[in-house]
């Protein structure tokens, strides 16, 4: 992996005992962008900063869950027009929160992170929902929850409309069990994801695949395959030996329980070697 101060920071950030979801998000918005990536730490800060003064237009206490919800639509979703639309798929800034915060336009999961960031600020009882497919806030403890969809400015949503997000994304109804705060590695996890899917449907932009499976590796826990994952994209790029290496290390993981599988994959190594002849 190459060592950039966006890639320590983001391992050490990942590692704390309570890693700041803001700061994981601008340091994956770094690796993606080499103008923001140039600010350094002062960039983190100015974005931390817009964040900050987002939270203090917000009202003072402004009652429960669904006053919270309000609040925090009508700042963000009517004043300053943050939402999503279906283009915004296309595009990887839509993963990025210093590119959401300037464009005020982003993926589901970006948006939620304004939501999530400006809300916690200013003391709201608010977390990150990963309903299936697509990702909410919630505000509020289970019994008086309130679900608003920040790309859809801040709607909120009747136990019917996260049914049928549920229903359409899955096929099957919502299981309760979703509706519970989302970890802030669970969220990353989920925006890296979304930069590799991107990236996967661009095969000129390998570059991108790679940072994301590099940093999806530097957080404390992830699957192994990954480690297969990097290794393709090293072959794609060029990188025979390192490929090989990353078979060689996977390989050594899945020969704990299938030795055929492994055996395929040092194979992969054996062939991505002999690429240098």
């Amino acid at each position: 992996m190459r060592d950039t101060w966006w890639r320590r920071r983001f391992a050490e950030e990942a590692r704390a005992e309570r890693p700041d979801l803001a700061v994981l998000c601008l340091l994956v918005g770094a690796a993606a962008d080499p103008a923001f990536a140039a600010g350094g730490e002062a960039g983190l800060d100015a974005a931390q900063t817009e964040l900050d003064r987002l939270a203090g237009e917000l009202p003072y206490r402004p009652g429960g869950p669904r006053q919270w919800a309000g609040a925090v639509a009508e700042l963000l979703g009517e004043r300053y027009g943050f939402r999503g639309t279906p283009p915004d798929y296309r595009k990887l800034e839509s993963s990025l929160l210093h590119a959401v915060l300037e464009r005020r336009r982003g993926l589901p999961i970006l948006l939620s992170v304004v939501w999530l960031e400006v809300a916690r600020r200013a003391g709201a009882p608010v977390y990150g929902v990963a309903l299936p497919g697509h990702f909410v806030v919630g505000f509020g403890p289970p019994g008086e929850q309130v679900l608003a969809d920040p790309f859809d400015g801040g709607r909120v949503l009747s136990e019917g409309d996260a049914d049928a997000l549920a229903v359409r994304a899955t096929g099957a109804p919502l299981d309760p069990a979703v509706l519970g705060p989302a970890d802030p590695l669970e969220i990353v996890v989920r925006v890296l994801n979304n930069v590799r899917a991107w990236a996967t449907a661009r095969p000129e932009r390998s570059d991108v695949a790679l940072w994301a499976v590099e940093l999806a590796l530097a957080l404390p826990s992830h699957p192994a395959r990954l480690r297969y994952e990097r290794g393709q994209l090293l072959v794609q790029r060029g990188d025979f030996l390192g490929g090989a290496a990353e078979f060689d290390a996977y390989a050594e993981v899945v020969g704990a329980v299938d030795e055929r599988a492994a055996e395929e994959v040092r194979a992969r190594a054996r062939a991505a070697r002999s690429r240098l002849n």
